[in-house]
């Protein structure tokens, strides 16, 4: 152990030491007159991919008809001889009109040879090749670029060539340090693997991956074109305000914080909805907007508390005419994005150029669960029902609630290929027409695919009347304890009493839409800053701490165990054949997601030894938000039957104290956690 840690502050050492010779460098280089941070702008006439298109095209257009020489029947030392006169010949004809360009870019690799090096530029569209020759820069830009560093932002004018191993480089004769790089890069070869460094330091991520660099291109492009659609088809663009008085349109919790000059409280938007509605009734028939909503909720690896909607609202159609439009924009980003509109997502094919299959919800649930809820007669047999099955709901929740609960539990995770799920229940969707052969529904439709909600789009409900009682009821459901639930917007009820057309409309989020067309596999993929906890502030109270498990303190913290309890299970006595058929076992956290629809359970990756990564579901999300958890060391009980929970097996439960408040009915949980030095595997005794 102490030699371990005598090689860790060796390599720190040297880091630091390799650190302290940057900056001396630089140093040097502003006390020579040179200071590369003193240089304002260069003129760039080209990107990498630029040059090396340039020269294929000029390369066929004056050596087209030459023929590779004949080398048949020659000795190894006589075909050198001819490849490289050939080379030779080559070289003359195509310096003799050369293509002058000037790349800018940061070094990646470089190679000294003496009186000449190579070194790699890499820019926005790829990397090049750069011949750096003495004879051809001088002598004092030269001796700068031998003590160069991988990471320096350089600029190079020259010509563009092809060297013998046939790569299109460029000859350098001119070259300019543009940035000193003050830090160090990660090593090329294994570059950054590592996804926290990846999240919190893009910057970093976009230099030395890729294919990071190439999702957020696509991005751009993504959004790039859904705006061109939304063109062609006479939509006006729109911005609303992000600060709001009530936070409508949509189920989800808000951010609040404070207007200090007006001295009130605010939201932060959870939707773009009812602001556009409010310019439909104005008259701007086609409007839609791209920005940022915010909703106060977990992170996993399809949500992020801030992200990017699209929201369009077009009159005098309903959701038949959405459906139209969506499928139609689905397929067009797939086109121009992906290049075909079959896409492939971890590996499996997508369809987007057939037909999207249409289903209501109730056929859904009597498809893929067996149950007809157009037989069943209330809420008292509705969640009879969801008794039966196993699925858990709030004594609040009407029958169109366990509607969609159970539509959740068992067809969500069938829909892989693009499918409008139709006619939801009125119960769960507040501003949107009901169907009027049947008013326990509504005209609203989700696109699901890959088994994701995609897109949710209504008939919009313009009947001032119907639209205070919705909010009535939703009000009634926030007294009852949703947290999520609505809250009737007087300004919103005016303007539909001013009049609102009939209107269709449609949201999505930017970042579900760009992971599908990305292949990526977590929305922090897509999003260039995605929300971390902030280093060092976990929550303390629940004992997570940011510092290395080396650090010990001096003093052991004090810790009230007054209020602590055992876990009911073990509150009376046990016998000891029971108790020793418990296989505990030390679990290292891989990977930790909140459960979607679940406010309280978080979802557990493990490895216990075994090498089959083990998942185990725990109620703790009140407690501990699931990125503290990752990499932490606690105890499970490996050997229980495997418990069904939210559609997901848990194989196991996780050990954790639990704390009654003092003063207070209230009791928090804390779970086991042990040295990080005990294996994965371990058994406990």
């Amino acid at each position: 152990m102490a030699n371990q840690n005598n090689n860790k502050g060796g390599q720190q050492q040297d880091v630091n030491q390799l650190l302290k010779v940057r900056r001396e460098k630089l140093q040097n280089l502003q006390e020579a007159g040179k200071d590369p941070f003193q240089i304002t702008k260069y003129n760039v006439t080209h990107h990498s991919s630029d040059v090396k298109e340039l020269y294929n095209a000029h390369e066929a257009e004056i050596l087209g008809d030459r023929k590779a020489p004949d080398v048949e029947g020659l000795d190894d030392a006589a075909k050198r001889e001819v490849i490289n006169n050939d080379y030779n010949e080559r070289r003359e004809i195509m310096d003799a009109k050369p293509i002058e360009v000037s790349i800018a870019g940061r070094m990646m690799f470089k190679r000294v040879m003496g009186k000449a090096s190579f070194c790699n530029i890499q820019d926005l569209k790829g990397n090049i090749q750069v011949y750096v020759a003495r004879d051809n820069v001088g002598e004092d830009s030269y001796a700068d670029f031998k003590k160069s560093d991988i990471g320096d932002i350089y600029g190079v004018k020259g010509f563009a060539f092809r060297t013998k191993t046939g790569e299109i480089s460029i000859h350098a004769e001119e070259i300019t340090l543009l940035s000193k790089s003050l830090q160090i890069l990660p090593e090329k070869f294994h570059g950054l693997t590592d996804t926290d460094t990846r999240y919190r330091q893009r910057y970093v991520d976009l230099i030395m991956n890729q294919e990071s660099k190439e999702v957020f291109i696509k991005r751009s492009q993504i959004l790039k074109e859904i705006r061109n659609f939304l063109a062609g088809r006479d939509f006006m663009e729109v911005e609303t305000p992000m600060l709001v008085s009530n936070a409508g349109g949509a189920a989800a919790r808000p951010f609040e914080t404070h207007y200090n000059a007006l001295n009130e409280d605010v939201k932060l938007r959870i939707s773009l909805e009812l602001y556009l509605k409010r310019l439909i009734v104005g008259g701007l028939e086609r409007v839609y907007e791209i920005g940022r909503v915010f909703r106060n909720e977990g992170v996993d690896t399809r949500h992020n508390p801030e992200f990017t909607l699209m929201e369009l609202y077009q009159a005098y159609t309903d959701y038949e005419g959405m459906m139209e439009l969506t499928e139609s924009m689905f397929r067009y980003l797939a086109e121009k994005v992906c290049g075909s509109t079959k896409i492939s997502y971890n590996g499996v094919e997508i369809d987007l150029g057939k037909p999207f299959a249409r289903m209501t919800m109730i056929d859904a649930i009597k498809k893929y669960a067996g149950v007809d809820f157009d037989q069943v007669p209330d809420d008292a047999a509705a969640k009879k029902l969801a008794d039966e099955h196993h699925i858990e709901y709030e004594e609040r929740h009407k029958k169109g609630d366990i509607v969609n609960l159970f539509f959740e539990e068992y067809c969500e995770k069938e829909l892989i290929q693009p499918t409008f799920i139709m006619d939801h229940p009125i119960e769960i969707s507040p501003l949107t027409k009901k169907k009027p052969s049947d008013p326990t529904k509504v005209e609203r439709f989700e696109l699901f695919c890959n088994t994701w909600e995609m897109c949710n789009a209504y008939s919009e409900l313009n009947d001032p009347i119907d639209q205070r009682e919705r909010f009535a009821a939703q009000d009634a459901n926030a007294a009852a304890g949703d947290d999520e639930a609505e809250h009737t917007d007087e300004d919103f009820l005016n303007a539909l009493e001013i009049g609102m057309p009939p209107t269709g409309g449609i949201g999505y989020g930017i970042d579900r839409l760009v992971m599908l067309l990305t292949d990526s596999q977590a929305i922090r993929d897509v999003l260039l800053f995605p929300t971390m906890k902030s280093i060092g502030g976990v929550k303390a109270e629940n004992g997570v701490s940011s510092k290395p498990s080396e650090e010990v303190k001096a003093e052991p913290e004090k810790i009230d165990f007054s209020n602590v309890k055992i876990e009911p299970l073990f509150e009376e006595e046990v016998d000891f054949d029971t108790f020793s058929k418990s296989d505990f076992r030390a679990v290292k956290v891989k990977e930790c997601v909140a459960v979607p629809k679940s406010k309280k359970l978080l979802q557990f990756t493990l490895d216990d030894g075994t090498g089959t990564d083990r998942t185990i579901l725990s109620g703790i999300h009140a407690y501990y938000e699931p990125e503290e958890l990752v990499g932490k060391t606690l105890i499970a009980i490996t050997n229980l039957p495997p418990r069904k929970m939210m559609g997901i097996e848990s194989c196991g439960m996780l050990l954790s104290a639990v704390n009654n408040l003092k003063d207070s009915e209230d009791e928090e949980l804390h779970l086991l956690m042990v040295d990080d030095r005990i294996p994965a595997g371990a058994k406990l005794y």
